[in-house]
């Protein structure tokens, strides 16, 4: 075997899995995980460790899968994440593990993606649990949302022994991992409802139906229901439009509502909740989310085109991601935007107006700023248009906490070090406080928020 090149790993083909929403990646075997264990260098100094938001021991872990030891190496990843299974799926490694490991400086980075997607199944699969040994300290805490971040910070908290609750405003659990993710990236029944199984088996007790803001306060939580401290981790569903004229026509959806009437509700089993099955469907956006409304309507039957105002180098969306959605045939529209969405007399989408862009000079953030080329506009006829531009946390809860500040963009502010709020014993992070964000940035947020509470409670005898 090379030891420069990662041992690959199976998909379904391409022209299959267009048309189904099967898992696309189909993890490693025991044999090849233990072979791509095996080109794990074991650094002294590993900078795949300082690399990953939630600091799992990335190089203990890989040796135990080398050994074979497959029970000990879930045993360590779980000493620092609540979602192993989710992470190997849906994290951006390249970006962040796998981009600081030794070995792809002159070769191919180790998988440790997948293998810890590897090390989470097989524990699944074989009926190993987390677990804790810490004894109730008798304090009580609430979480808001159990979605990555409130999931983390609850799972963490009964480590340490708390009197846990979540407390989440849909019926079922999980955030955004169960209603933005799509089935062929994240199965729900398969991995979700396991992992938050595996957050119960801690002592954590989930309350679902409840709305923070509504069905009951935070200041109701902390004055009458006994909560000492809580966290908020509700993370951001409030999405972001253009402000284009035709955005409210019928056929407009956010990538937000079309994603969780196919993902949540199962639309896509034709169950009771519809959704749009267009023939020809534009997508507005280049990130994760955008990449995964595109492949959603492509299996439900649509030519799907990506219009987004950069070109490819610009995408946000994971690189994988993108590779997937031209293997399974999305047509990218790059330097291009949309100026206005065309209807007909009943207000139905017809098409959607664009005009070319190229890239100028760089924004603050070092990115080229995309600037329109006059007298380029052109028509592409559709019947659904999909906007995914990024969404914003819902002011539910902020507007109804007493002494709560949030920022000019709608965002909890919460101290990076500790997750504390402007409102004693209240604790944020995740995409409540940033912003829409990636998973594992939630479930660091949600460590980082855990840590501060054990603080304010020792902090406070």
């Amino acid at each position: 075997m090379d030891a420069l090149v990662r041992v690959p790993i199976s998909e379904q083909d391409p022209k299959v899995r267009a048309t189904n929403f099967d898992e696309v990646c189909l993890g490693y075997t025991e044999e090849e995980a233990v072979a791509e264990a095996s080109r794990c260098l074991n650094c002294k100094n590993p900078k795949c460790v300082g690399g990953c938001p939630v600091s799992i021991n990335i190089p203990a872990f890989i040796q135990e899968v080398k050994n074979r030891n497959f029970e000990k190496a879930y045993e360590i990843i779980s000493q620092s994440s609540a979602l192993p299974a989710v992470c190997g799926r849906v994290c951006p490694q390249e970006s962040q593990c796998e981009g600081q490991c030794i070995r792809g400086i002159k070769g191919e980075a180790v998988a440790i993606g997948k293998l810890e997607r590897f090390v989470a199944d097989w524990a699944r699969e074989n009926g190993i649990q987390p677990h804790t040994d810490a004894p109730k300290n008798g304090h009580k805490v609430a979480v808001i949302g159990s979605g990555p971040a409130g999931l983390t910070c609850a799972g963490d908290l009964a480590r340490l022994g708390y009197d846990v609750t979540i407390f989440e405003a849909l019926h079922k659990t999980g955030g955004v991992l169960v209603y933005g993710i799509p089935e062929f990236r994240l199965p729900k029944d398969k991995v979700v409802a396991a992992e938050v199984e595996n957050v119960k088996s801690l002592g954590v007790k989930i309350e679902t139906n409840v709305i923070i803001g509504k069905s009951i306060t935070i200041d109701e939580l902390m004055e009458e229901e006994g909560f000492e401290a809580v966290f908020i981790g509700s993370g951001a569903g409030l999405p972001r439009f253009m402000g284009i004229p035709g955005e409210q026509a019928l056929g407009v959806f956010s990538a937000n509502e079309y994603l969780t009437r196919n993902n949540l509700m199962k639309a896509f089993k034709d169950l009771d909740t519809p959704i749009s099955r267009g023939k020809k469907v534009v997508v507005v956006g280049g990130g994760n989310v955008a990449m995964d409304a595109a492949r959603t309507a492509l299996r439900l039957g649509a030519e799907v085109h990506i219009v987004y105002r950069r070109g490819e180098a610009e995408l946000p969306a994971r690189a994988e991601e993108v590779h997937h959605a031209k293997e399974e045939g999305v047509i990218f529209d790059l330097l291009q935007n949309p100026v206005e969405i065309l209807t007909d007399d009943k207000n139905q989408v017809t098409g959607i107006r664009i005009i070319k862009m190229e890239l100028g000079e760089p924004d603050e953030s070092g990115r080229r700023s995309p600037v329109e080329i006059p007298g380029s506009e052109y028509e592409i006829q559709c019947d659904t248009v999909i906007m995914s531009l990024g969404t914003s946390p819902n002011p539910l809860i902020s507007s109804t906490t007493v002494g709560m500040e949030v920022n000019r963009r709608g965002c909890i502010v919460a101290e990076e070090e500790t997750g504390a709020t402007t409102k004693n014993a209240v604790y944020a992070g995740g995409d409540a406080v940033t912003g829409a964000a990636t998973v594992i940035l939630a479930m660091g947020a949600g460590k980082t928020a855990a840590k501060g509470i054990d603080e304010y409670f020792k902090n406070k005898k």
